[in-house]
């Protein structure tokens, strides 16, 4: 295949053949194990994986003869392509590559393929799939089978446990060089990405996280390299001003994530039992009379002090927000925190038909009996109340959980 030099200052070409797999080595100054390693990348994808792919290497302003060494196997193996800039940095070149791949799924991997290849086809099995969007290999799952030293070793679950603290990440291993993602995600999150070193992968990750992608974990076998190149102390530095920059950062890309989480969360949709209204109204009345329960305690709790109106109010408005998170999970099958917002707000709109009844009902009472005892309101009350719950019934099935139709996923 055609080599593909590639100045950091100008548009990367995009190879012709458009595969599923993107398969991304960044390199910098390996002469030494190069070869090696792409000659064995590219027997297993061509002995294991079912899908079509492409052997890219990314050099990274390479001093030595890795940019020679990459261009001769470009030529040898028509699978691989070699592309070079002109600036270092692992994070830049995986941007570069990545952004301009046609492949579906765009893999990063490390040169010395410390990780087993035999975890490539799960890796990229969900991403194919359309059940997740970024895939990691991880080293400290309990069916990961590791070997490396204790200073490593050290760094590494230090390393994830200063993630968890600070930023809140949920996934396991944010450092393991083996991940892939969909060529849609990485165009969604590329443009928020800014570093361009080792903290890229890191910071791809928290922003995937916190924008509502699904990030899939795949147990690795994994052998440290004694002669890898990274400097573990430079290296652990700037991971943690990445860290402290993200902590500022995130918050302003908030809207940003936001419209990310939007687009790729998938579709939510009220799903009803199988028995249909009938099963919708048992768990509608079971959810009615533990909301109908709570209410009239609140409200007896608030008469001590407050006037019938106001204690009605409370008490609705209250257990309003527990009936519609109740009834969106179990009554009407809606799961996920997409368009939950919407949901609840929507639910305080049906509040508010429930409180007119109501509060007819308590002004109706006084102008006959300006003074009734509180049994008398609970009772009046709890006959209004089941007016509005029909109302509400109504109300969520045809309107707050009505189930929409939905645009296919590309």
């Amino acid at each position: 295949m055609t080599t593909q030099p590639v100045n950091a200052s100008l548009a990367l070409d995009t190879p012709t053949a458009v595969v599923d797999l993107d398969l991304v080595i960044p390199v910098y100054n390996e002469q030494k194990d190069l070869a090696a390693a792409v000659r064995r990348l590219h027997d297993y994808a061509t002995s294991n994986l079912a899908h079509s792919f492409r052997i890219t290497v990314a050099d990274n302003a390479s001093t030595d003869d890795t940019w020679q060494i990459a261009t001769a196997l470009a030529e040898e193996f028509a699978e691989v392509s070699a592309y070079h800039l002109d600036a270092k940095g692992r994070g830049r070149a995986l941007r570069a590559v990545w952004s301009q791949s046609n492949a579906a799924v765009q893999v990063y991997m490390d040169v010395d393929l410390s990780t087993g290849l035999n975890a490539l086809p799960a890796l990229v099995a969900p991403l194919l799939s359309g059940h997740s969007q970024i895939a990691i290999g991880t080293r400290l799952a309990g069916t990961s089978n590791v070997v490396r030293g204790p200073k490593r070793e050290l760094i590494s679950r230090s390393y994830n446990f200063i993630l968890r603290r600070t930023l809140g990440v949920h996934f396991s291993d944010a450092q393991c060089g083996f991940k892939a993602i969909r060529r849609d995600a990485a165009a969604a999150l590329l443009p928020l990405v800014k570093d361009t070193a080792w903290f890229f992968d890191t910071e791809l990750l928290v922003l995937a996280e916190r924008s509502g992608m699904r990030i899939h974990e795949v147990p690795v076998d994994w052998i440290d390299d004694p002669e890898s190149t990274v400097h573990i102390r430079s290296t652990a530095i700037e991971d943690l001003k990445g860290i402290a920059r993200m902590q500022r950062s995130l918050r302003r890309d908030a809207g940003a994530l936001q419209r990310i989480r939007e687009d790729f969360s998938p579709p939510i949709t009220a799903q009803p039992p199988s028995s249909g209204i009938v099963g919708q109204l048992v768990k509608f009345a079971g959810i009615g009379v533990l909301s109908t329960i709570a209410y009239a305690f609140i409200f007896l709790a608030m008469k001590s002090f407050e006037s019938s109106q106001v204690a009605n109010f409370s008490a609705l408005l209250i257990t309003a927000i527990g009936n519609t998170a109740l009834n969106r999970r179990f009554t009407f099958g809606v799961r996920g925190r997409v368009s939950a917002g919407r949901h609840q707000l929507q639910g305080l709109g049906v509040f508010m038909v429930g409180w007119a009844i109501t509060s007819a009902a308590l002004f109706l009472l006084h102008r006959f009996d300006p003074a009734p005892s509180p049994i008398v309101e609970v009772g009046i009350l709890t006959v209004a109340n089941g007016l509005a719950t029909v109302a509400r019934f109504v109300l969520m099935r045809g309107w707050v959980f009505k189930k929409r139709p939905t645009l296919p996923v590309g």
